[in-house]
């Protein structure tokens, strides 16, 4: 399935922070929409990605003084991307070698959706059972 037919499923909607922004200010954003991760963008530019994961590792290492500081402490800065004509095949690929849950999706410079693992795998499952009752519907059929 193509990145686009994800999002055209999910929403392209994305929450966004500057990475001047708190981590504490990051956090409230994050249980306000319910997310795991933020895009963090500068001049319409992606420039990072901040997650929980992120926010717990630096927690570990400097303190409730973490709350204070600025995403860009925190933040992912090498970015994987992909764009909306990759498939949810190559993105798990790209997913499991980097070890991440979620990616911006861009057409050229512009953001245009993110895709999470959750939204990846919730695509491979509806392929899934759409195969095996094209399968059934064979078999029974004759």
């Amino acid at each position: 399935m193509l990145i686009a037919e994800i999002l055209r499923g999910k929403g392209s909607g994305v929450v966004a922070v500057s990475p001047e922004e708190s981590v504490a200010g990051l956090l409230a954003r994050l249980a306000r929409h319910n997310i795991g991760a933020v895009v963090v963008m500068r001049d319409g530019r992606v420039v990072g990605v901040a997650s929980e994961r992120d926010i717990v590792r630096a927690l570990q290492e400097r303190g409730a003084a973490l709350l204070e500081a600025p995403v860009s402490d925190i933040m992912t800065a090498d970015v994987v991307t992909c764009a909306t004509e990759d498939t949810d095949d190559t993105l798990t690929v790209v997913m499991t070698e980097n070890r991440i849950r979620h990616v911006p999706v861009l057409d050229g410079e512009e953001l245009v959706g993110i895709v999470s693992i959750g939204d990846v795998v919730k695509s491979r499952i509806s392929q899934l059972e759409q195969d095996r009752r094209q399968l059934e519907a064979y078999i029974t059929q004759g």
